[in-house]
């Protein structure tokens, strides 16, 4: 199993992935640092998103709409929904 022995390689190739057989020892901080970088950039784009977040039209009380639990405007309007002790009518 596994092919047989490596195949012999020029030892002056350089190539922007490593190479042949390429495991650099720094690896796996290497992949933590580039998904820790992933991460924030999504954050933030998450972030940016949820302000910009508009609706015309309000989710309806007790239906499932995930953006509910991060939009400002869903959350205030809910807030003033729940002080005024109405609901949204239906249309």
């Amino acid at each position: 199993m596994g092919g047989g022995p490596q195949v012999p390689y020029p030892k002056h190739v350089w190539s922007p992935s490593g190479g042949w057989y390429a495991q650099p020892a720094n690896w796996k901080k290497n992949t933590a640092v580039l998904g820790g970088v992933v991460f924030l950039i999504t954050a933030a784009v998450w972030k940016l998103s949820a302000e910009k977040e508009y609706r015309h039209k309000m989710p309806e009380p007790g239906r499932f709409y995930p953006s509910r639990y991060w939009s400002r405007q869903i959350i205030e309007y809910e807030r003033a929904q729940k002080a005024n002790g109405t609901t949204q009518d239906k249309e």
